[in-house]
Order: C-alpha cells, then structure tokens, then sequence
C-alpha cells in the first residue's frame, strides 16, 4: 500500500470541506460512537510525505501484540522495515527486468518478511531520518532509487557490475541511515533478530494474511494480484461472512488486526468527520451551479440529492458479489494500510471497528476514525491476524 497520488489527496480534501460546509445544520446529531471493545494499543505516529503506511501499520500491529502478550511497550523502527524491503526489492526489480513494481509501498506480509529474515529494531536504534528533516520525507529518495534501478535494467553494456546492489544499499544509508548490527537497548546488547525473538517475541509464523474474493477458490491461498505485492506473498481466500467473523471475533479476543483497505472511496470522510462509510445514497460532488443554488433548496430536496456526512443513514448491503465487482473494475484498490484496535457502536447501534491511522493527529479523534461494517466488506483488500484469533471452525477449513 501506498499513501494516495497528491491531485487525488487534493480533490478528496476539497470535496470533504465542500460536503461539510453545505453540510452544517444546527439541528444535526453528528456521529457519536460508543466502545464495546478496545485492545491495548501504542500511540499514533505520522508517516509524513512517505508513502510507507505498511510499515507504519505493520509496527503498531507488532507492538499491540507484544502488549497483549504482556511485554512492555515499545515503540519499533518503521524505517528499519523499509530500508531492508528496499534493498530486496531492488534485486528482484531487475532479475525481473523492471516488470514488477518499485515504489516504497508495501504489502502486510513485508512486516513479517523483515521481521523473519532480519529481525526488529526500536526506533532509538534506527529511527532512520538522516536528511536534516523532523519527519520522515521521501519523494526525493524514492525516485532517486528508482532511477537508479531502471538505469541497471537499461544497462547499456550488456552486463551488470557486481556493485550495483551496493550503490543502492549506500544511498539509502545515506537517506535513512546505516543498518544497525548490534545495538544497546535497556542495558543489554541485541542483533536485530534476538531482539525480535528475545525482546519482542515475534514469530512471524504465527501470522497469516486473509482476503475474500471469488476469482479463486476458497480455503486454499493464492498471490493476490496488486502491485505492491512484489513478494507474491499468500493470502488464505475466506467466504466474506466468514471474513467478518474473523475480524469481529479477533477483535472481541483482544488480538488487533493490521488492514489494508481503498481509501479513495468518498466514503472515506476520515479528515472532516472521522468516519468511513457506504451511505444508501451516494455522495455528490457539488459543482458550481449545485453549490450556487443550495441556498435555495429545501431540506427535503438536500436531503433528497446528497448525504452530507451529518448523521447515521442507511448504508448499502455488501454482497460477496458487490465486492468481487468492486475489485474487478478497480474501484477497490490496494491503497492504504492502517491498524483495527476495536469495536464501537454508534447512537443507533450500528457497528463499526475503531481504526488507529498513520497520519498524525490529523482529525478530531487525534488520529483514529470509524470505519463501518459495510465499508469493511467493501473496500478491505487484505489483513493480517494472528493464527489464534481466527475461530476454530474456519481455522480446520483453512488447515492451519
């Protein structure tokens, strides 16, 4: 996943401002939500202008499974994460001649593939900012790398060096930092892999990623077909009833789940009104004439014409087939990845999953917004849970 092309981050602004302000009303409730369930979780942090929000989401699951295991809080090294899946990802950009994609998105698996293969860091010992700003800034180091990586595939002699690797390992030590070794952490010496065994207590094989589309049989795994999966990582395919019940039944054991979702849909409100829904009623956006004449309709007709974001309404019935279509037409897209830490339910007990995000405290829940139940079913492309929040009955279909 990575964050959303500018124009699109630019439009979605803009329309949410124009649906608030036409959208305000004395007399208006408002969302109010109420938590039936919260697991322990660590603060939000802010991804800035990198388009790392696998990582950002992938660390917080970590950490809210080490407070669940009754570990101490930690705060791990995002940065650590994308320097290694960088330097990967790079070898196999060219063994596979540039058909594959290179960006610094990612997919859920990428956490568990840094952490098996290099291990975990804190953020003390990699906090991977070595270009003279506070927050993480990547649009130059991106491109620097990938046209670094497109120049070896264009190799114009025919043959690579045996040090191209090594330039791209050095300019992103250059940018992020050199990959720490050892490193001393509350007084006692760790290698990245013991303090992800030690420390933390991570086993990557206690993880599995999970989707629901029909274009390939359920209960078994296949590579789903986004282009931030460069690892061609497996995902266990579930029946969308029984993808939900995971969720919801993770969620009421105490285990968080690391999401992965479209969060281009206009239902995406999370800015101006900390929510994510799929209204019965599509919204609009209002173009010069609908915004000039607004004055002049009654509330009947607004009402009538637009969902404004000001109260709970009746959402769509997400079918395993409106899904499926979604995906196909690409109006669902591998876009971002954020962390579930609970359930809540709003005035008219709807319910809807709490959702800790990686931009800061960016809106009036500090960072966190509601994400409800049809908009889950609907733009969900993926998650990640641990083995054991999964119900007994599905675990024996999927083998595990």
């Amino acid at each position: 996943m990575t964050i959303i092309k500018k124009g699109l981050i630019l439009s979605l602004i803009l329309w949410f401002f124009t649906a608030s302000s036409f959208g305000e009303n004395k007399d208006q409730e408002g969302y109010k939500f109420e938590l039936i369930k919260e697991v322990l979780h660590t603060s939000v942090k802010n991804q800035y202008h990198s388009g790392t929000c696998w990582s950002f989401a992938g660390m917080s699951f970590f950490e809210a499974e080490m407070l669940r295991m009754g570990k101490p809080e930690v705060d791990l090294s995002e940065m650590f994460e994308v320097s290694q899946c960088y330097r990967d990802k790079a070898q196999k950009y060219v063994r596979m001649q540039g058909k594959i994609g290179f960006s610094s998105g990612g997919e859920l698996y990428d956490d568990l593939y840094v952490a098996n293969k290099f291990g975990l860091v804190p953020e003390s010992a990699f906090p991977g900012i070595k270009y003279g700003e506070e927050k993480h800034v990547h649009g130059e180091m991106d491109e620097v790398l990938l046209k670094m990586v497109e120049a070896v595939v264009e190799n114009k002699d025919k043959k690579l060096t045996n040090v191209w690797d090594i330039a791209v390992g050095k300019t992103l030590d250059a940018y992020l930092g050199d990959l720490p070794e050892k490193f001393d952490y509350q007084g006692k010496t760790y290698t990245p892999k013991s303090f992800a065994s030690e420390y933390c207590g991570i086993n990557p094989d206690d993880y599995v990623q999970i989707t629901s589309f029909t274009h390939h049989p359920f209960y078994q795994t296949f590579s789903l077909e986004v282009s931030d999966n460069w690892l061609w990582s497996p995902f266990y395919n579930v029946p969308l009833d029984e993808f939900q019940e995971i969720v919801d039944y993770s969620l009421q054991n105490g285990y968080s789940v690391l999401w992965a979702a479209d969060v281009s849909d206009k239902g995406f409100a999370t800015s101006t009104k900390g929510i994510a829904v799929v209204p019965d009623k599509t919204p609009k956006i209002m173009n010069e004439v609908e915004t000039a004449k607004w004055d002049s309709l009654s509330e009947k007709e607004k009402d009538a014409t637009y969902y404004k974001f000001d109260k709970p309404v009746k959402e769509r019935v997400i079918s395993q087939e409106i899904r499926q279509m979604a995906f196909d037409n690409l109006e669902t897209t591998d876009d971002h990845a954020m962390h579930l830490i609970g359930i809540a339910k709003d005035q008219n007990g709807a319910l809807y999953y709490k959702v800790k995000n990686s931009w800061g405290s960016y809106n009036q829940f500090k960072g966190y917004f509601y994400a409800s139940q049809p908009y889950l079913r609907y733009k969900t492309t993926a998650i990640m849970v641990n083995k054991a929040a999964i119900p007994d009955q599905i675990r024996k279909k999927l083998k595990l």
